[in-house]
């Protein structure tokens, strides 16, 4: 072989392994322009709306309620549908109880949602359940708890599946971990969700983190963090993703964030990709917690 030729082969060797070993671009996460309130007159009211999931073909959305009437009781979760261009008045979903029902979050590709209850028949406190959803006639099906790998006897809350539905994030104060509420995920795998295990990087702390979505295939992290959830203001923060852990943490600004207030409840509307949701009481809102929208990039 010609000695020139076997140059050209080492160097490109040499330029492919450097490709290979060269580390990932961390994301950058920055917001883009003002929030607004999301429907106005049928999301957000008068009553306190919390956490809104939009379906993946952008015609249904349910969030949850700890005070509109005419549920079953307690926190009741809501949807309205979207129908020749558009919404329908609010009605309870079909599995709310008397007991609470919140939290809600769709799968992936749409056929089943996510939500936390304190219904009988759990592990303890709030658990996380999931129901079939029909997107075709806009039905559910009967609620499974999700199990002893996510569930404990302390309180479950905010599922968000990921894109191919093998891991859940989720927030619990029952497992350990760093403080009062920490974010945690576990894997489908042989039929079952695995023991859960604490998200790795900089984002669980001596307080309550919790209300976690993924932005960008997962790139990107927001989420609900406060000294004290019951007590002390909460406000949402931003990390992105290095390797398999989450670092960067930082407070989201003013666009969102309240001084001294309360803003969680984070999701993304996979209809229309860069919107983020999230809830809270800001001003020109409708009640005292609505559902807010805002335009984000990944870089």
């Amino acid at each position: 072989m010609h000695a020139r030729h076997v140059l050209s082969i080492a160097v490109a060797s040499l330029l492919l392994a450097a490709c290979a070993t060269k580390p990932s671009r961390e994301a950058a996460f920055e917001l883009d322009g003002d929030a607004s309130v999301f429907l106005p007159g049928v999301v957000s009211s008068e009553y306190s709306e919390i956490r809104a999931a939009v379906s993946p073909d952008g015609a249904s959305v349910l969030w949850g309620s700890t005070n509109r009437p005419g549920g079953a009781g307690g926190w009741d979760i809501w949807m309205s549908q979207r129908r020749d261009g558009a919404w329908s008045a609010p009605v309870a979903v079909a599995f709310d109880t008397p007991a609470n029902e919140f939290d809600p979050a769709f799968a992936a590709d749409g056929r089943s949602v996510y939500f936390f209850s304190n219904r009988a028949g759990g592990y303890g406190g709030d658990d996380l359940w999931q129901a079939a959803f029909d997107p075709a006639t806009a039905t559910f099906g009967t609620p499974v708890n999700l199990g002893a790998g996510v569930n404990s006897a302390g309180d479950e809350w905010a599922p968000t599946p990921s894109a191919d539905g093998r891991t859940l994030l989720f927030a619990t104060n029952g497992r350990g971990g760093a403080g009062r509420h920490d974010l945690f995920t576990s894997t489908w795998r042989d039929g079952a969700w695995q023991a859960a295990v604490p998200l790795a990087g900089e984002v669980n702390g001596p307080g309550d983190d919790f209300d976690a979505a993924w932005l960008d295939d997962g790139r990107v992290l927001v989420f609900a963090r406060s000294d004290d959830v019951e007590n002390a203001a909460i406000a949402l923060w931003s990390a992105v993703r290095d390797g398999d852990r989450y670092v960067r943490a930082q407070r989201l600004d003013a666009r969102v964030d309240v001084d001294g207030g309360w803003i969680l409840g984070p999701s993304v509307d996979p209809a229309h990709p860069g919107i983020l949701l999230f809830s809270g009481e800001r001003a020109g809102g409708q009640g005292r917690a609505d559902i807010h929208s805002i335009h984000y990039r990944v870089r």
